[in-house]
């Protein structure tokens, strides 16, 4: 059977923007409010009922989420927290801007998530918490996580950068560790542009989070009602040394918009994950494993190849499937083969293996709704034909 590329270049993951958010967006600017406002305040409230919480903190950013987190649980020099090394840059990132040292594990082949059998033996006597990271939007083993967590007195911050919407036995991500954190970047599964959220259902701890997120701050985004109405107090004192990582009324305006499709945008990403699971079935590949307790949020399809069956390397298929146009990427470089982590922390290829062996193999496909399905198909069938073509 002939194959025939893409006429266009299939783009990995472009945002889902319509009339609608372009008509949020011209009533946010049209307001005058356009840094953080109501809307903001809005959108985490819309956000944290979505994840089961009661409380939201938007932050101009996951990493900021993160950041606030850390700090809001005093996390500083000396400590230690755990993660993985299979994840983004700014997990760790956020760690040592805190002063902390990032602790890797590990993680679990089938999943792609830290293997918690490998977490006791990393906790020492300075270990402060754990930050699990839900990679491509599967949830981690979190009973196994907070068995642990509570044995040892740590907090779970986790990372779920890619798992707005995903569910661990049918409980929302942000009603299961202290804290969840969720990012909007372009690329998510609901984009603000730029943007991140920090959920939990611990009053106390949301109201430090809100304060370090506005320089420390006490009660600013009250103060900055004076701007506009006649509420909000002239004078405010610094509690503590905080951070600017507040989020836009123009963020928020596009998140509210998208939080009305969600249903739309997560079954249409389930539909495109069954496309290709159908149809590499037959393939010298390894299709997603879902664990059973996982209601997968479906932000990446991360697909492994047999090299053993391939005579292509993995940035071989990548370069084809791009002469093919067809848009993919690579997540995640395991963090401690870069040279910082490397010259800064002592970390040498072959500290962590499965991680290492993902990386190798792992190709991330297209899943954005704004590409509709018969893009997908083609995606599918790209992916066929350069695999088969290069089968041994």
């Amino acid at each position: 059977m002939s194959f025939t590329p893409a006429s266009a270049f299939i783009p990995f993951s472009p945002p889902q923007i319509g009339p609608e958010e372009e008509h949020e967006l011209l009533e946010a600017l049209r307001s005058g409010w356009i840094t953080t406002g109501p809307r903001v305040r809005a959108f985490e409230a819309a956000t944290a009922a979505v994840a089961g919480a009661t409380h939201g903190v938007a932050t101009f950013s996951c990493t900021d989420a993160m950041l606030v987190a850390l700090a809001a649980f005093g996390v500083g020099p000396g400590d230690e927290v755990i993660t993985t090394p299979y994840t983004f840059i700014s997990t760790a990132q956020v760690i040592l801007h805190r002063g902390a040292r990032p602790v890797f594990v590990d993680v679990d082949p089938r999943t792609f998530n830290i293997d918690p059998a490998r977490i006791e033996a990393a906790i020492t006597p300075r270990t402060r918490g754990i930050m699990p990271v839900h990679f491509a939007g599967q949830v981690c083993d979190m009973d196994a996580i907070l068995a642990i967590a509570r044995r040892h007195g740590l907090f779970v911050i986790e990372d779920a950068a890619h798992a707005f919407g995903a569910t661990h036995n049918g409980h929302p991500v942000g009603t299961l560790g202290d804290v969840a954190c969720f990012s909007f970047y372009a690329t998510k599964n609901i984009t603000t542009a730029e943007g991140g959220m920090a959920v939990t259902s611990d009053a106390d701890l949301a109201q430090r989070m809100r304060v370090l997120s506005m320089y420390g701050i006490s009660d600013a985004r009250e103060i900055w009602q004076k701007r506009y109405t006649r509420a909000g107090n002239i004078h405010y004192d610094v509690q503590e040394l905080g951070y600017k990582c507040n989020m836009t009324d123009l963020c928020a305006a596009l998140g509210l918009v998208q939080l009305r499709r969600m249903d739309a945008i997560a079954a249409a990403r389930r539909s495109y994950a069954a496309i290709y699971d159908e149809a590499f079935a037959d393939l010298p590949v390894t299709t997603p494993h879902v664990a059973p307790y996982a209601g997968h949020a479906w932000h990446l399809y991360p697909l492994r190849l047999d090299l053993d069956r391939i005579s292509l390397s993995r940035d071989e298929v990548i370069l084809r499937l791009k002469e093919c146009n067809v848009g993919t990427s690579v997540m995640f470089t395991p963090l401690h083969l870069f040279s910082y982590f490397q010259r800064e922390m002592g970390f040498n290829e072959g500290d962590f293996p499965v991680a290492e062996d993902l990386f190798s193999r792992v190709v991330c496909l297209p899943m954005s709704p704004a590409l509709g399905e018969e893009r997908i198909r083609k995606v599918a069938e790209t992916v066929a034909h350069v695999v088969t073509e290069g089968a041994r």
